[in-house]
């Protein structure tokens, strides 16, 4: 049902073919980032689709989260929503889209769960939704990315980082994501998320083995 893929909890995710075998990244710049195999001969293979042409290429990782980073302390309401985000998410053209893909209608998104609608909201103030993509639905989310060829394991500032709180790998199992502002090198990864902590856009430090995997957009060097 539409209201349970919105709910990006543990509680209520979502199971999804997960996308493994060799892996091939594309870094925030460009160039080639990662390469890992997995451990299944079955498993699909996702390859690099190429540098993009486009006005994103005029907008760094760091102006991004420079904007990400401005809308911290941000907070939902008691119901669970009620941010620009959600009525940004409401009023955009990928809503009857996502509606028609999840079914249910546009208003249930108004107290969803909004960490998706929060990294897309930042994409696209930049222009830069056909990379760093739009959606509520955070498996549908990084299915896409692995579908441009554009989805790793390693965290470079200004990748969209999802986790699944269990330690997995299955982008079935996906049910938070945010942005890496910095690889700290302790095994950790600092952050800026929506919905987090009590229903907040905050900076936060996680560990890379709840992160199920990254995915790149591309900017300006």
């Amino acid at each position: 049902m539409f209201i349970h893929r919105l709910l990006d909890t543990p509680k209520n995710r979502l199971k999804a073919f997960a996308m493994g075998g060799l892996v091939v990244a594309q870094a925030v710049t460009g160039t080639t980032l990662a390469m890992h195999s997995g451990t299944s001969s079955s498993d699909a293979v996702v390859q690099i689709a190429g540098a993009e042409a486009g006005s994103h290429r005029q907008v760094s990782a760091q102006q991004l989260l420079t904007l990400a980073e401005g809308q911290v302390g941000i907070s939902e309401d008691s119901a669970g929503g009620g941010t620009k985000f959600h009525s940004w998410y409401m009023s955009s053209p990928r809503a009857r889209e996502t509606v028609a893909r999840d079914s249910g209608k546009i208003t249930d998104y108004a107290d969803a769960a909004w960490c998706d609608m929060f990294v897309s909201w930042v994409g696209t103030q930049l222009g830069l939704q056909d990379t760093v993509g739009t959606d509520a639905y955070t498996v549908a989310h990084a299915k896409w990315f692995a579908s441009q060829g554009r989805w790793g394991t390693t965290p470079a500032p200004g990748a969209v980082v999802f986790f699944d709180w269990t330690g997995g790998k299955r982008i079935g199992d996906i049910s938070h994501v945010g942005f890496v502002v910095k690889d700290n090198g302790d095994g950790t990864i600092q952050t800026v998320e929506g919905n987090t902590g009590n229903g907040r856009v905050e900076i936060r430090t996680r560990p890379t083995a709840q992160v199920a995997g990254y995915g790149y957009p591309s900017y300006a060097a």
